[in-house]
């Protein structure tokens, strides 16, 4: 038999003098808050910016709404440049744009084969175009995604009216649009109608359903969601209270009475169906050539009253009779989307500490996670200890200098808070409802400080934050007369 060497007995020796190993256990996370948004919500809500382009015989005739009696000779874009829609839309960070396929006039921007009123009689290009198929050819060359808007109230088609005939024609106009152009990540759905129109009976969840089936990862936008709901106002503002989750089976599409319950959601509510805000950079959703677009100042209260909310603001940048984007829209974009990057792509604080983490120091729920870029990363408190739960930003030894605080919780998990205030040194500086994806509150004033707290008085569950900061917006200090206030 072989003995063992001097070094093998050393070596047996140093191992049993050693403590045992012991092996970090990962903490599991929080269990969800029902309800949930699916993936094709969660990417939705990730986008912030979505944009609308109305576009079609109204653009021509200079109207809001058509009468559906419109020649088709009166559609014909001089030089129209789809690309240049699309380039501008992605060069300011916006990564889906939707279409106006067909509006309430009924004029289609595809040759569709179930109506005469469309491109194919048109003069523009011989009547051989189709701004549809161009549209998503030109947001495949960018890589950005595509959405249509398929009016329900159809002035044209003579079979308005008719429960069944009708409800055929715009699901087989449906079917052409989700079936013959490829993917579509969102389809639009409303209940305009005016006030003297034929009573019509749309067969809303038929469409759905067809929908549904047609295009798997779709979100589907009306008063009623199911994917999407609108947020009850046309002018890009959420209530100050935001949920997302609402009761589906209280809506009805169309229905003006549920506009209030539309721009808050309901906390009780079963169904994750988010709000969306649509609001037009110009006084129209249509171009008209005594139209201008909104100032800087109204496009950032806006955004404060929108993506600040919880909702995703879907701006509606019309297309000029040439088939163009006007260059003064355009700028104004430019304009917009700098103000954003400079007032967000500084985050002042460097510390942070909170009231406690679940799992405790190798958890991985530390609240260093807030002030990490990583979209699945989150600050969860000790589900164990009492007491209200907090975070506290911090500046190291500097002094901050700044006018909007920004929150946010990881939505996936559910959407959790109910209410909270933020302190300087002790003093209320905001209060809060909720949060959802994201919440910006935009002080009157600069405030310095060296610490910023976040208390928690209420939640659905134990509550999560995903990521916060402060940020100065020189552009909204400017305009209250560059003033600066240190809490005592």
């Amino acid at each position: 038999m072989r003995s063992i060497s001097w070094w093998s007995c050393f070596i047996l020796a140093l191992l049993h003098a050693l403590p045992p190993l012991t092996l970090c256990k990962q903490e599991p996370p929080p269990l969800p808050v029902l309800p949930i948004p699916s993936a094709s919500q969660l990417k939705w809500h990730r986008r912030e910016f979505i944009m609308f382009f109305h576009f079609g015989m109204n653009t021509f005739t200079d109207s809001e709404w058509g009468t559906g009696h419109e020649s088709p000779s009166l559609f014909n874009p001089t030089a129209f440049n789809v690309n240049q829609w699309v380039d501008m839309a992605a060069e300011n960070n916006f990564t889906l744009v939707i279409l106006t396929a067909k509006h309430h006039d009924g004029f289609c921007l595809w040759p569709s084969q179930y109506t005469d009123h469309s491109v194919r009689r048109s003069p523009w290009k011989g009547g051989g175009g189709d701004v549809v198929e161009e549209f998503i050819e030109a947001t495949r060359r960018r890589g950005i995604d595509a959405g249509l808007y398929l009016s329900p109230w159809d002035r044209h088609e003579k079979s308005y009216g008719l429960e069944v005939e009708y409800n055929e024609f715009y699901l087989a106009q449906l079917r052409e649009l989700l079936g013959r152009y490829g993917s579509i990540s969102e389809i639009w759905f409303d209940g305009a109608k005016g006030k003297n129109a034929t009573n019509m009976t749309y067969y809303f969840q038929d469409w759905f359903s067809t929908v549904k089936q047609l295009q798997g990862s779709i979100n589907i936008f009306s008063d009623a969601g199911p994917d999407v709901r609108w947020v009850g106002d046309e002018s890009g503002t959420a209530g100050a209270t935001c949920w997302s989750p609402i009761n589906r089976t209280s809506l009805k599409i169309g229905d003006a009475n549920l506009e209030n319950y539309l721009n808050t959601g309901d906390q009780r509510g079963t169904d994750w169906v988010p709000p969306e805000c649509d609001v037009s950079i110009r006084p129209g959703w249509f171009w008209h050539k005594d139209e201008n677009p909104k100032s800087l100042d109204q496009l950032l209260n806006i955004y404060y009253n929108s993506v600040g909310r919880n909702c995703v603001l879907l701006l509606n940048v019309p297309p000029n009779t040439s088939g163009l984007i006007s260059s003064t829209d355009i700028q104004r974009l430019k304009e917009f989307r700098r103000a954003i990057n400079t007032i967000f792509s500084i985050n002042l604080p460097s510390t942070v500490k909170a009231s406690s983490q679940k799992g405790g120091k190798d958890g991985g729920f530390s609240a260093n996670n807030i002030l990490i870029n990583d979209k699945w990363s989150y600050w969860a408190p000790d589900d164990k200890r009492g007491g209200q739960h907090w975070i506290e930003l911090g500046g190291g030894h500097d002094w901050m200098t700044f006018n909007v605080i920004r929150i946010q919780e990881p939505i996936w998990l559910g959407q959790r808070i109910k209410r909270y205030k933020v302190y300087v040194n002790g003093k209320i500086l905001a209060i809060g409802t909720t949060v959802g994806h994201k919440r910006l509150h935009r002080l009157k004033k600069a405030v310095q400080a060296q610490k910023v707290r976040i208390t928690i008085l209420d939640s659905r569950g134990l509550p999560l934050v995903s990521a916060a900061g402060l940020h100065f917006d020189p552009f909204w200090h400017s305009l209250q007369g560059n003033q600066t206030q240190t809490p005592n």
